[in-house]
């Protein structure tokens, strides 16, 4: 058995004498690990980084083998991320959610699309990356089954106006309908209705605490395992960025 395609790198974990467990993600393959021999050295460690876009190929003698992988850098995310902490903790939390929340060689063609789009995004800079790192968290919640309803307001049918989710429902709440339980609610920020509206940290922000309250709720809390720690230092970040308290 043996495939090779365009794959991200979403962990690497030493393993034997020099070898790593490698995790991708490939389009038709999803969240796949393979063993890397020599993945741990100095020559192939570069190429095993979070982040990375690489042609991987992958064989084994059955189909539900570790296996062997082996790579040829595409694009070097992680190396060009190292020296903005912003973009690397963004890089290193959406790939932490990516191997936490996908199952295992369960083809998500979207998820790895989406993925590719935040990391391209990237090299314009996080400003561009992290209204994309959002929509990608929200279509990744969809793609499991715990979509956001963002249409129409749960209280009235409105569509106009929504600025808030509920924790209990996800669906979106207009600002007239939410005001007597604003401090119960979401923010909902407006470019994750529509991706053309401009934003800004604060929009960052509000987008991060909605999708991540999701994610540790269903994607990770369902699984009874945490929300991994690189998404919770990436919110903290943006977090103190802005100036805001966790509870703003």
């Amino acid at each position: 058995m043996e495939w090779a395609a365009p794959a991200i790198v979403l962990a690497a974990r030493p393993y034997g004498e020099g070898g790593a467990v490698v995790t991708l993600l490939t389009e038709a393959h999803g969240r796949h690990a393979g063993l890397a021999k020599g993945g741990a050295s100095r020559g192939q460690a570069a190429l095993w980084q979070p982040g990375n876009l690489i042609e991987a190929r992958w064989v084994g003698r059955l189909a539900d083998q570790l296996g062997a992988v082996s790579g040829e850098m595409v694009h070097a995310a992680a190396a060009r991320a190292m020296d903005d902490p912003l973009a690397l903790a963004l890089l290193t939390a959406a790939c932490a959610v990516a191997e936490g929340a996908l199952p295992e060689r369960e083809a998500h063609p979207a998820c790895f699309h989406g993925l590719v789009r935040v990391i391209s995004a990237l090299a314009r800079g996080p400003e561009d990356a992290l209204p994309l790192l959002v929509q990608w968290e929200a279509a990744l919640l969809a793609e499991l089954g715990y979509g956001l309803d963002l249409a129409s307001c749960a209280a009235t049918g409105s569509t106009e106006d929504l600025v808030w989710v509920s924790p209990r429902s996800g669906r979106a709440v207009s600002a007239a309908a939410g005001a007597p339980y604003a401090d119960r609610l979401l923010r909902l920020p407006a470019f994750l209705r529509d991706d053309t509206k401009p934003s800004d940290l604060q929009e960052w922000l509000a987008g991060l605490r909605l999708t991540g309250f999701f994610l540790a709720r269903d994607a990770f809390g369902l699984q009874h395992r945490p929300l991994p720690q690189a998404r919770v230092m990436l919110q903290d970040r943006v977090t103190n960025l802005t100036g805001s308290s966790e509870n703003a």
